[in-house]
Order: structure tokens, then C-alpha cells, then sequence
């Protein structure tokens, strides 16, 4: 592993660690093909590339498919910062929000900018021993087509330290 550590980049291995998480936990995760495009600690940015299996009747990507994307962009990096821990931390969304734009006719790219306000919820949850909650706001774009959004989300992340 520490081979594998020092040679791949680290969106690179996290990319990979999503889809083997999904493949063994969540297999809609690795069925729609989410992978990460940027990871930094400001923002993470998720892709789900348009495909037959998340299309709708429509041609354009499947509201279902849109919210795996919009639970993945903020979920994946709190499992990354948590994974960094050494206290075990239970995550669950509280809840979602979802308001639809334009339909998404492209690879869609799901964006996270509140990467220092996951960190510091992390570490809160590990700190206190208490429940932490945080409503975080992802953003679907579909760059090939255009830099406007075609979908919002609004989740609350909850975070606890399990004993």
C-alpha cells in the first residue's frame, strides 16, 4: 500500500478508494461511474459521465443519478478527512435539497467548495463526542455544454464519534 501511496497522486487514489468503497458498500456509487476530479483542501469536484444506464427518457442524466453525484461530492471528502482520524466517526445526511435548472445533457460535475468547513466539523465530531451537524451546498455544472448550473443541493451532514 505505501508503494501504491507514493506512486499514484492522491485524486488518483481516492478516485480508485471510491469506487472500490462503492463496488463493496454502495453499488449505485460504482454502477454510475463517480470518480473525483479535484481534491483540495478548499473544494472537491465529482464526475458522473453521462451513459445509457443513468439517462432518462429524455437523453439527459437521470434525477437520481444527479443526487448520487450531489451526495458524493460532500460525503466522499468528509470520508477522506475522516479516514485521517484515528477516532472512528459515524456519517449520515440529515437532510436534502434539490432544486433542477436545465436538463443535464453531458458528463456532469458535481462541485463542494466548503472543504475547511467539513475539516473543522471533523474535527469538532472527534473532539466532543457529541452530534455535529452542517448544511453544505454542492453545485451540478455540465462544463462541455456550459459553466452555468444545472442543478443546486443543499444536504446537512451529520457527524458523530461512535465509541
Amino acid at each position: 500500500m505505501n508503494m501504491l501511496h507514493t506512486l499514484l497522486p492522491e485524486r488518483i487514489r481516492e478516485s480508485l478508494w471510491l469506487r472500490l468503497f462503492g463496488l463493496a458498500k454502495i453499488p449505485l456509487l460504482f454502477y454510475v461511474g463517480v470518480s473525483i476530479v479535484e481534491l483540495s483542501p478548499e473544494r472537491m469536484v465529482i464526475k458522473i459521465p453521462l451513459r445509457r444506464r443513468n439517462k432518462n427518457h429524455l437523453g439527459s442524466m437521470y434525477f437520481g443519478a444527479l443526487c448520487i453525484g450531489a451526495d458524493v461530492a460532500p460525503g466522499a471528502y468528509t470520508m477522506y478527512l475522516i479516514r485521517k482520524q484515528p477516532a472512528r466517526i459515524a456519517m449520515v445526511f440529515k437532510d436534502f435539497q434539490a432544486e433542477f435548472l436545465k436538463r443535464a445533457e453531458g458528463d456532469v460535475y458535481f462541485t463542494c467548495e466548503q472543504g475547511k468547513a467539513i475539516a473543522e466539523l471533523v474535527a469538532q465530531a472527534a473532539a466532543s463526542g457529541e452530534r455535529v451537524e452542517k448544511q453544505l451546498d454542492v453545485i451540478a455544472t455540465v462544463p462541455s455544454l456550459s459553466d452555468e448550473p444545472v442543478a443546486r443541493f443543499k444536504l446537512t451532514i451529520s457527524l458523530k464519534r461512535r465509541a
